[in-house]
């Protein structure tokens, strides 16, 4: 009787992990088959397909940044000259699911299509479950341009560079964003240049921006606004980062008329000068600078 629960037992066991393998593999092909239709959808500039295929969190993102910049919704969505690569031309490294995400990562001549001779890099792809099936949810580019010892260990079949925390699914879905219902009134962007430190903005209590050591240019999502508008700011010091270093933080409002210059509403500084001296950046604050008739008029060339 023992040996027969025994056998029982194993069969169960082989059943289970035979199931666990068949549903991996169930779960490889219908990704692959989901970033080909987005991938269609975008070749094809078929809307109804891009909606049916990508999350909704990323509906969200990209209508409300293309709506940020007064541009139409969803024509701008087709209009990149960048090409998605095709995978089919590409090795399948790593396939991980957790809970409702997913991360599937290949290696390859990453061909966006814009000419050049692609070199070997890595393309990772998110996806998220929605409802009983599985959306695209973003494409990750990684150039291994700096690290050739990488690139040679996976052309050779090494994937220890892909047990990385940045190679797992989360296992959590990224929150949805506020939604905006149509084009801003003024478009905005914010600027941060901010060598050794991070910087994370808060903006109308709707825009989220983060930026690491960098100098970049966000559009605000939600533009600016008529009347008083607010930006939160927080600051903290990387790790091997200058404390003297300078700082800057800027909004700019962009005009639709030809010839006519941004306008800078809003700045919080600290120069090189200043830097050099006692001057430090402040943990934490709050600014805000008033949209009114007279800055109207210059955006639109009055």
């Amino acid at each position: 009787m023992k040996r027969l629960i025994l056998i029982v037992g194993v069969l169960a066991m082989a059943a289970s992990a035979h199931a666990q393998t068949l549903n991996g593999a169930e779960t490889t092909a219908e990704l692959r088959n989901v970033y080909n239709n987005w991938r269609a959808s975008m070749v094809r500039k078929d809307a109804g397909l891009w909606k049916r295929y990508t999350s909704t969190t990323k509906q969200i993102k990209v209508r409300n940044r293309i709506w940020s910049e007064r541009r139409p919704f969803p024509q701008t969505v087709f209009a990149s000259p960048i090409a998605p690569p095709d995978i089919k031309k590409l090795q399948a490294m790593r396939v991980r699911a957790q809970g409702r995400t997913a991360k599937s990562t290949y290696f390859g001549k990453v061909d966006f299509g814009i000419g050049g001779d692609p070199t070997d890099n890595l393309f990772v792809i998110s996806y998220v479950r929605e409802g009983d099936g599985w959306k695209y949810h973003g494409g990750e580019f990684v150039n291994l341009g700096a690290l050739p010892v990488v690139r040679q260990q996976l052309a050779a079949g090494n994937k220890e560079f892909l047990d990385g925390e940045d190679f797992f699914p989360s296992g959590v879905p990224e929150v949805a964003p506020f939604s905006i219902r149509g084009p801003v009134k003024y478009i905005a962007k914010a600027y941060v240049f901010c060598p050794g430190r991070e910087v994370k903005l808060l903006i109308n209590r709707k825009s989220r921006h983060t930026f690491q050591n960098t100098k970049r240019a966000d559009v605000i999502v939600g533009g600016a606004i008529d009347g008083m508008n607010e930006l939160q700011f927080s600051i903290k010091d990387l790790p091997g980062g200058d404390a003297q270093a300078p700082i800057s933080i800027r909004v700019y409002l962009m005009s639709e008329v030809n010839g006519v210059k941004p306008l800078k509403p809003l700045e919080y500084q600290i120069d090189e000068a200043q830097a050099k001296g006692e001057a430090k950046p402040k943990p934490s604050g709050t600014l805000n600078f008033n949209l009114g008739p007279e800055m109207v008029k210059k955006l639109k060339g009055r």
